[in-house]
């Protein structure tokens, strides 16, 4: 492929990538192996840890760097030369907003250092939500347990708590970030202040010396918004909230609708290979 022609296509993974049984549709696959084939570069940006991406990676046959918390761990699970960024929140900030949720009383808050899990009441709900079967996983009082700087913070508040509770997360708005997952798990996952997947999109342009007019993103939801501003093609899906579709320069069909593997046969005329 010429060099010119080379697009950088990050993807999202829930509600994106994945359709709603979190699995990747088989023509979404073939088509998105086809683009890599051609020469096109493919990463997931999501604001999974890596454990609950690195399945999917592998799945796609992926050898590239890997986007995870939001831009809070940006790495290559398959070069461990390769320059990584891990910007984790401060210890003294993430006690701060523990002691916060734990004032108005939300169900459950889980940390993460990393791979490691710290949750504050045991739930196996929550637990295979975050996908920690396999993983160290400490369960007890966090503010006893938590003794390094987390990668990210995952409150579960009641449905109802959920205003009042990001009202009262915007006051330490020059220290965290923090956003809403999607339906139906009403989580709020907070993360070092400034950190997004675009950030961890431009670092990975910039190592493979692609300009933001051939990144091409794919997000539905609210941690989607910067990196969807940041590609030069920002997608939104059929499924995407209200203001992802505001801002970004395209729409494409949903995640059940195989939208990644319609939009990149049009867009960058990929022959779908036969399934």
């Amino acid at each position: 492929m010429k060099k010119m022609n080379q697009h950088l296509i990050a993807l999202d993974l829930d509600g994106t990538l994945l359709t709603d049984a979190k699995v990747i549709n088989e023509k979404t696959k073939n088509t998105v192996k086809s683009a890599m084939e051609q020469g096109h570069i493919v990463v997931i940006a999501t604001g999974r840890p890596h454990r609950a991406s690195i399945d999917f990676y592998h799945d796609l046959g992926l050898e590239t760097p890997m986007v995870n918390f939001n831009g809070a761990l940006i790495h290559h699970p398959k070069d461990q030369r390769w320059d990584a960024v891990h910007s984790p929140l401060g210890i003294r900030t993430a006690h701060k907003i523990i002691h916060t949720c734990q004032e108005l009383g939300v169900k459950n808050i889980l940390a993460e250092v990393m791979d490691e899990v710290y949750l504050d009441q045991y739930d196996e709900e929550i637990m295979s939500i975050f996908h920690t079967e396999n993983n160290t996983i400490t369960v007890g009082r966090l503010q006893a347990n938590l003794k390094e700087d987390p990668t990210s913070i995952l409150i579960h508040p009641e449905e109802e708590k959920i205003k009042q509770l990001r009202a009262q997360l915007d006051e330490h708005a020059s220290l965290i970030d923090h956003r809403k997952w999607g339906a139906p798990w009403h989580v709020i996952e907070i993360v070092r202040a400034g950190m997004n997947k675009a950030v961890g999109l431009d670092k990975i342009a910039r190592y493979f010396h692609i300009p933001k007019d051939r990144v091409i993103a794919f997000g539905d939801e609210d941690n989607d918004f910067e990196m969807i501003e940041y590609a030069g093609v920002g997608v939104a899906m059929g499924n995407a909230i209200n203001e992802l579709k505001d801002i970004a320069n395209h729409v494409t069909h949903t995640n059940e609708q195989n939208g990644i593997g319609e939009f990149l046969n049009d867009y960058l005329k990929i022959n779908q290979r036969a399934i």
